[in-house]
């Protein structure tokens, strides 16, 4: 190789192996990215989300937002998809989330930003891998968080022979506390709220414990779909668009964006949540098994818990099981057969929706 090449290949970057990673660090995301009434209408045209808060800005605005918020799930895509390139570009597999809290309402023309915090790390008893464990801060322009996450990713080492480094798994909520809940949604004015343009009639108080609910249609995902979104969220991760590369994987194909599913079944969840207007905060969530171009998405959804909020008369809160499987719908809502999850489940994420009282 002439020295040109060699220099010009040490401005490139690989991405991070598990060895690379230190416990405590914080990590600056590059990119900053300001957020446009474009980037709504693609998120929409990818996924069709009906909830009438983010569509609307004269519905938006009749019951207490300054305009329509961006999607929550839309902003989540987006601060994740900053962590990529120095989380989980060598990544094997993301293994899960807790701890997510929507903490201040998006608009368009913010511009948000990520940085990490390296919490945790485990090598793998094969020693080839490690997990990395990361909480995410998003900050709009003006310095203020608007989400915070926690999630797991289990990273390949750049050689398997090198020494561990010193193992600490941090410990996380199994739940966000309801009183923690509802800063990133506005006092609402309950006598403009209109179900028949939400389009839904039923509120907090029409759904009950143990319920559950068959969210009934079915999305195809192609394979320019997920592309494009991936792309939309600057998620650089190799698994999703490196079909050549892939050939040498156990799947012998790219694998589809986790969190493409997640915006799948959040909007296929309209029909029978379509006045649940705000994601409050992600629990806890897996994505049990890989999703391709072709397949067909269907969801479910199970009400674990509700809870009223501490000074809050407006919206009330339900934490939901969503249950996303592919090519199965969901009549019987499928979940597991013993300890494991059925044939055909893909997603299982615990989170919290506020919803009109």
């Amino acid at each position: 190789m002439s020295q040109t090449a060699t220099l010009t290949a040490s401005k490139t970057s690989p991405g991070r192996f598990f060895e690379d990673f230190r416990l405590g660090e914080t990590i600056v995301h590059a990119t900053p990215r300001t957020v446009t009434s474009g980037d709504v209408s693609l998120y929409t045209a990818l996924y069709g989300p009906r909830f009438a808060v983010q569509s609307s800005d004269s519905f938006a605005r009749a019951v207490g937002y300054p305009a329509a918020p961006i999607d929550d799930l839309l902003v989540f895509h987006i601060v994740f998809g900053k962590t990529v390139p120095d989380v989980s570009l060598n990544a094997v597999a993301n293994l899960g989330y807790a701890d997510g809290r929507f903490l201040r309402p998006v608009y368009p023309g913010d511009t948000l930003s990520t940085t990490s915090e390296v919490i945790g790390l485990k090598q793998t008893s094969a020693g080839d891998a490690g997990i990395v464990y990361v909480r995410s801060i998003g900050r709009n322009q003006h310095g203020e968080i608007v989400l915070s996450y926690a999630r797991w990713v289990l990273v390949r080492k750049r050689a398997p022979g090198t020494p561990a480094h010193a193992e600490q798994v941090p410990e996380l909520p199994k739940a966000v506390a309801p009183e923690e809940l509802g800063e990133g949604c506005p006092a609402l004015d309950l006598t403009a709220y209109d179900d028949a343009l939400a389009g839904s009639a039923f509120r907090w108080g029409h759904y009950a414990v143990g319920e559950s609910i068959d969210h009934v249609d079915g999305m195809t995902v192609e394979e320019a779909e997920h592309q494009l979104a991936t792309r939309l969220y600057q998620n650089t991760a190799k698994v999703h668009f490196d079909a050549y590369s892939a050939r040498e994987t156990r799947f012998g194909k790219r694998l589809i964006y986790g969190g493409h599913v997640i915006s799948l079944a959040r909007a296929l969840s309209f029909n029978g949540l379509g006045n649940c207007l705000h994601i409050a905060a992600i629990n806890g969530g897996r994505h049990v098994a890989p999703l391709f171009a072709g397949d067909t998405v269907y969801a479910w959804s199970e009400v674990l818990e509700k809870a009223e909020l501490p000074g809050r008369s407006d919206v009330g809160a339900l934490r939901l099981r969503l249950v996303a499987t592919k090519n199965l719908p969901c009549n019987e809502y499928p979940l597991k057969l013993g300890d494991q999850y059925a044939g055909g489940v893909i997603l299982d994420l615990d989170y919290w929706v506020l919803l009109p009282r």
